[in-house]
């Protein structure tokens, strides 16, 4: 599956500072925590961050 941030309370329609990941957000070959794959993504400061499948 690739993912998208549903909610990104870092957007500044929230006052925040307008970091995000690009879209899609798509898996990597790196084991990680008994997966396959993981993602690597940017967490905004102070933010919290919802993803769904894309």
């Amino acid at each position: 599956h690739t993912w998208h941030e549903t909610l990104n309370t870092d957007h500044t329609r929230y006052g925040g500072s307008n970091i995000h990941n690009p879209e899609p957000l798509k898996p990597e070959p790196t084991p990680c925590h008994g997966r396959t794959t993981s993602i690597r993504l940017t967490l905004p400061p102070l933010a919290t961050l919802w993803l769904r499948p894309a």
